[in-house]
C-alpha cells in the first residue's frame, strides 16, 4: 500500500547539482513527515533532511546550505535538489515516510561524485 519511488541519481562532477525525486502512494503525503537519509560507502545511514508537514526542513550541518529538500503536494513527490556537490556526497539516497505504523523506504537512488 505505502510506495515510495526514488529517482533522479547519477554520476555529477564535484561542483555539480542533481535533483531527486521519490513519489509517495498510499500515504497521507500533505500531513506525515518525510525525509532524505543516505549510505556513505563504509559509513552507517544519516540524516540528510527531515521535512515536516508544516514545510520545516531539518538538515544536519554538513547538508546546510547546500541541499534544499521541499514537496509537491499535488505530484505527491518529495524532492531533493542537490548543488555544490563534494566528493564526500556520494552515496545511495533513500526517501521515507514517518508513519504511524513505523518508517517507510523506498529502494534508493545511486548518487555518484566524481572528480
Amino acid at each position: 500500500q505505502v510506495q515510495l519511488v526514488e529517482s533522479g541519481g547519477g554520476l555529477v562532477q564535484v561542483g555539480g547539482s542533481l535533483r531527486l525525486s521519490c513519489v509517495a502512494s498510499g500515504v497521507d503525503f500533505k500531513t506525515i513527515v518525510m525525509g532524505w537519509y543516505r549510505r556513505i560507502p563504509g559509513q552507517e545511514r544519516e540524516l540528510v533532511a527531515r521535512v515536516f508537514p508544516t514545510e520545516l526542513v531539518y538538515y544536519p550541518d554538513s547538508i546546510k546550505g547546500r541541499f534544499t529538500s521541499s514537496r509537491d503536494t499535488a505530484g505527491n513527490t518529495l524532492y531533493l535538489q542537490m548543488d555544490s556537490l563534494k566528493l564526500e556526497d556520494t552515496a545511495v539516497y533513500y526517501c521515507c515516510a514517518f508513519l504511524l505504523t513505523g518508517t517507510r523506504w523506498g529502494q534508493g537512488t545511486q548518487v555518484t561524485v566524481s572528480s
